[in-house]
C-alpha cells in the first residue's frame, strides 16, 4: 500500500478532481492523506459544482458527486494534517487537484506549499497535477537547478479556450468566478516550460468527458513520473495513470 498526499484549500476545490482520484486510489488499496493549511480543517468542495453553476447546470456529474459524499464521510478527509507538517519522504505520490473559485487562491498561492512540492519533486516519485493544480509545479522551484519544476517537462493543464469559454458563458451572472487569476492558466504554465513544444493542449472538447468505464474523451500527458490532465473530464484516466505509476514502483 502506498501513501498518496493530496493537499487542499479549505474550500472551493473541484469535486471531481478530488473525489475521483481518492476513489480510484483507495479502491486500489492505497491510502490518501489529505493536508490543509491548518491541521484538522475539514475541507469543502466548490458548492456551485455540487448544486449546478447556473440554473442547476454546468456542475459535476452525478457519479463524482456521489463519490464526494462518500469521501466527505471518510476518516482521512476529516483528519487532515497541516501543510507545514508534511514530510515529503513519508509519502509515495503527490496529487495536485484543481478548482477555479476564489477559495483556491489559498492553495495555489501558498509559498509554503510550493516548498513542500519542491521537496517532494526532488524524490523522483509520482506527481499528478490536473487543471489549475498544474499551477503549483509551474510556480514552484527546483531546489537543485533554481528553475521551475516544469522546466524541461511535457505537460498539459486547463487550456485557454476552455477557461475563456466558461468565463464568457457565465460572466453575466457570476462575474470572474471562472477566472481565478488575471492570466489564463495555460499562459502561466507555458511560461514555466523550457520550450513551447513542451505544452500539449490535447484534442478540443467543451463537454465530452471520460468516465469510469470509457476513456475515449479523456486526455492526459505522462512524462516520466509526472502526470498532468486538463480538466474534470480527464479525472478518471488521470487517476488511473497515477495508480499505474505506483504499481511500477
Amino acid at each position: 500500500m502506498a501513501r498518496v498526499l493530496m493537499p487542499l484549500p479549505d474550500t472551493d476545490f473541484d469535486v471531481t478532481e478530488v473525489a475521483v482520484p481518492w476513489h480510484v486510489l483507495t479502491e486500489a488499496g492505497h491510502e490518501v492523506v489529505f493536508a490543509t493549511e491548518r491541521a484538522g480543517t475539514v475541507p469543502a468542495a466548490d458548492q456551485r459544482l455540487l448544486d449546478g453553476v447556473i440554473f442547476g447546470a454546468l456542475g459535476a456529474e452525478p457519479e463524482p458527486k456521489r463519490l464526494y459524499q462518500e469521501l466527505a464521510r471518510s476518516r482521512e478527509f476529516r483528519e487532515t494534517i497541516a501543510w507545514e507538517d508534511v514530510i515529503a519522504a513519508d509519502h509515495d505520490a503527490l496529487v495536485l487537484a484543481g478548482g477555479h473559485a476564489p477559495g483556491m487562491r489559498q492553495y495555489l498561492g501558498s509559498l509554503m506549499l510550493r516548498g513542500k512540492i519542491s521537496d517532494f519533486w526532488s524524490l523522483d516519485r509520482p506527481v499528478g497535477a490536473i487543471c489549475h493544480g498544474v499551477l503549483l509545479p509551474a510556480r514552484a522551484t527546483d531546489h537543485k537547478t533554481g528553475r521551475k519544476l516544469l522546466h524541461g517537462r511535457r505537460t498539459t493543464c486547463l487550456p485557454k479556450y476552455m477557461e475563456r469559454s466558461a468565463y464568457f458563458l457565465t460572466a453575466w451572472k457570476l462575474g470572474r468566478y471562472y477566472r481565478t487569476y488575471p492570466a489564463y492558466v495555460e499562459a502561466e504554465v507555458r511560461g514555466a516550460l523550457a520550450s513551447p513544444d513542451d505544452f500539449v493542449r490535447g484534442p478540443r472538447t467543451l463537454s465530452a468527458r471520460g468516465t469510469a468505464t470509457d476513456d475515449t474523451a479523456a486526455f492526459v500527458v505522462v512524462d516520466g513520473r509526472y502526470v498532468s490532465a486538463r480538466w474534470p473530464g480527464d479525472a478518471y484516466l488521470f487517476a488511473r495513470r497515477v495508480r499505474d505509476l505506483l504499481d511500477q514502483t
